[in-house]
Parts: structure tokens; sequence; C-alpha cells
């Protein structure tokens, strides 16, 4: 994921966010909540002894904050790669959010370059499972940066 093996605070940003929306999918607590519970309980914290890579923070909000305001167009654009006949609703919740945060980033964040968006949710991806899900995400999510940044 970065340089050095050490974890960038965009990287852990990312991250987050990806566990946020898991979070607030299971458990239907709102995004200001597992924000708020993020900054307080999880970030720059010492887990079994071991430091926690720091997050930036801003980018963590602004990513959960923004896949929840824009969630009707984050959607559309991944179903609108999905294979004919698969529903949303169909994937694994740990495959939606990674989907989405790529997806949000893809749309609305054009400063942070393609590769980079793509390599980080794949990463993250991988994180989660050990089958075909981070191919499926990476196809999918150069699918929708062909469709958003083109």
């Amino acid at each position: 994921m970065s340089k050095n093996n050490r974890i960038q605070p965009r990287s852990v940003a990312r991250l987050a966010a990806v566990q946020a929306l898991y979070q607030m999918e299971v458990s239907g607590v709102g995004v200001d909540a597992v924000v708020r519970e993020f900054s307080e309980h999880r970030f720059d914290r010492d887990v079994d002894g071991q430091q926690m890579a720091a997050a930036d923070e801003t980018f963590f909000a602004e990513l959960a904050k923004g896949v929840v305001a824009k969630q009707g167009e984050v959607d559309q654009a991944i179903v609108k790669r999905l294979a004919s006949g698969w529903r949303l609703e169909r994937l694994d919740a740990t495959a939606r959010a990674v989907l989405r945060a790529g997806t949000f980033e893809l749309i609305h964040r054009r400063d942070v370059p393609t590769e980079v968006v793509i390599d980080e949710y794949v990463e993250i991806a991988k994180s989660f499972f050990e089958g075909p899900e981070a191919g499926f995400i990476n196809g999918a999510l150069d699918a929708i940066a062909r469709d958003a940044r083109t």
C-alpha cells in the first residue's frame, strides 16, 4: 500500500471508511455517530500493545460522509457496471463498502489519481477476501473510472 512498509495516513483513512460504511450498514448507526466513534475510540490508539498507524481523519470523514450524501449516485455508477441481472444487494456487505468508497473517490475526488484509488481499494479488498473478490473489485472500479473520468 505504501513506501517503506509504513502505512500512509490516507490508506488508513480509506480502510477506516470501508469499516465505517460496513458498520453503518449492519448496525443502522448514522454517519455522524460512526465518524465520531472512529475519531474518539479508534484512531491513534494503542491496541493490544501495538500503536495504530495515524489516519488522515479529515479525509476519512470526507469519504464516509461523502458516500452517504452521494449514495444514490455512487450506487447507480456501481450498478451500471455489475453483470446483467446482478443487484447491488447481492454483493457481500464488505465488497459493497469497498466499491462505494472507491466509486465516491473516483467521481468526487479527481485530485486523487485513478491508479491510486484503484490500487488502494484492491489492497483493502485483499485484506478482507482471499477469493476472487479483489479481482472483481479491480475490474468494477476500472470500469467505473472509465465512466467517471473520461
